[in-house]
């Protein structure tokens, strides 16, 4: 009887034990797979606006590891892009990338063109409009 009771509690400890194992793996693989889309999320984001920006568009590139690297894209894969920096070419995974953005963040020269025609159209209106409403000096309100 007593080598009936032994087998029956080591079946026990062996069932608790299977029965931890079971119910903790599912844990650990959720987590796993949680931490894994959120990378893929961050790699298809990347990869879009890599896309979007297309080739031969002077970038600026940060990396995870706070690398930063600047130069052209000169090609887009599903996985990877390439950027030339100064003649050496790097394939740059985006999984590895933590942004993107286009070079120069400065005003363009459209930018600057717009502001010199609005600066021009003021001076000039000004030139025109300040000696009609002045009336030659006689008044002394308004802008004369």
């Amino acid at each position: 009887m007593d080598f009936l009771t032994e087998d029956c509690t080591l079946y026990k400890r062996l069932f608790s034990v299977l029965l931890l194992v079971m119910l903790a793996v599912p844990s650990f693989a959720l987590r796993l797979a949680s931490a894994q889309s959120d990378v893929d999320a961050e790699a298809a984001r990347v990869r879009a606006k890599v896309e979007g920006l297309g080739t031969n568009t002077k970038v600026e590139v940060k990396l995870l590891d706070k690398t930063k690297l600047k130069g052209k894209i000169i090609g887009v894969d599903r996985d990877s892009f390439g950027i030339n920096q100064v003649g050496a070419n790097s394939k740059l995974f985006y999984a590895d990338v933590a942004e993107v953005k286009k070079a120069g963040g400065g005003w363009s020269t459209k930018n600057w063109i717009i502001l010199g025609s609005v600066v021009a159209g003021a001076l000039v209106t000004w030139t025109i409009v300040k000696p009609a409403l002045c009336d030659g000096g006689a008044q002394t309100r308004g802008p004369c």
